[in-house]
């Protein structure tokens, strides 16, 4: 494997904090976040991947940053190579559907209705800037900063992998780079052998799938999850009690993980069959964080 660059693009902009009515010189602004992303890449690749980043900083649905730090870093560890989940669409019509369906996706990975109602709750708030580490018994937060969370770095995909994954997805219509980077996220965030399952919303406000992501079931698309137009959003990583959340972290944010192989892409599954189906994961255990 060529030498990997990790290049990570951060976005954000200034704006009139609510709680300050009068416009003045000294009113205080809140700074929110427009867009990110990240990948690893070879060093040919770099201009044109720092262009594309500046170019979806400039032109998102959160509006135009005013703020765009671009990191670009000499990967010296060779990537952990593991395998995506497997991807599959269930079909619903309202973000209280959606809901539901997530929760029972959620439950039947044996994850609590306190740890549930708690990721929701932090979710359904704007302003969370990283995930949320929960226990999935007693629905415990664990992140060392609740203000910032847990944010998943240094991550990527080979070019044969994207190529399959692509294709994939391609059959189904979600060939997107929203959904192929959701995945590579979500499958490093599972490679870890203490995490148990992922509860994702995008805070973007045209985009309303998210996902629930477990060992049990896969990547599972969720559209309407939530309502066009909202900004809320968020992750939150369930894990088991007891976990070491500074190996956890280091892992999620510090650890080259690259995906190498691609499982099945099977589209819009009737959403009983997931629940009485499900994926057990057959990835080998190289492919899980001891």
């Amino acid at each position: 494997m060529k030498n990997l660059w990790s290049i990570r693009m951060r976005a954000s902009k200034k704006v009139k904090s609510q709680k300050s009515k009068v416009k003045t010189q000294n009113s205080k602004y809140t700074e929110i976040h427009i867009s990110g992303a990240e990948g690893l890449y070879e060093t040919s690749e770099i201009q044109k991947v720092v262009r594309k980043y500046v170019e979806r900083a400039l032109n998102h649905s959160r509006g135009q940053a005013d703020r765009i730090i671009i990191t670009i870093e000499d990967i010296k560890q060779k990537p952990q190579t593991i395998t995506a989940l497997p991807v599959v669409t269930i079909e619903n019509a309202t973000p209280k559907e959606g809901g539901k369906m997530a929760r029972q996706l959620l439950q039947g990975s044996n994850i609590s209705k306190a740890a549930i109602d708690k990721a929701f709750g932090l979710i359904k708030k704007t302003g969370m800037r990283g995930a949320a580490i929960i226990t999935a018994e007693k629905g415990v937060r664990l992140e060392p900063h609740r203000g910032r969370g847990i944010r998943v770095s240094r991550l990527g995909i080979t070019k044969s992998a994207l190529k399959h994954l692509s294709s994939r997805l391609l059959r189904y219509g979600i060939n997107t780079e929203t959904v192929q980077e959701a995945l590579i996220l979500a499958s490093k965030v599972l490679s870890f052998k203490h995490v148990i399952a992922e509860l994702c919303m995008s805070d973007d406000p045209d985009y309303t799938t998210g996902y629930v992501a477990t060992k049990k079931f896969g990547y599972v698309r969720i559209p309407h999850i939530k309502n066009k137009a909202s900004r809320s959003g968020g992750r939150a990583f369930f894990v088991k009690e007891g976990i070491d959340v500074e190996d956890l972290a280091t892992y999620l944010e510090k650890r080259p993980v690259i995906v190498g192989k691609i499982s099945c892409c099977r589209g819009i599954i009737p959403f009983d069959e997931i629940l009485s189906h499900p994926h057990m994961q057959s990835r080998s255990e190289e492919g899980i964080r001891k």
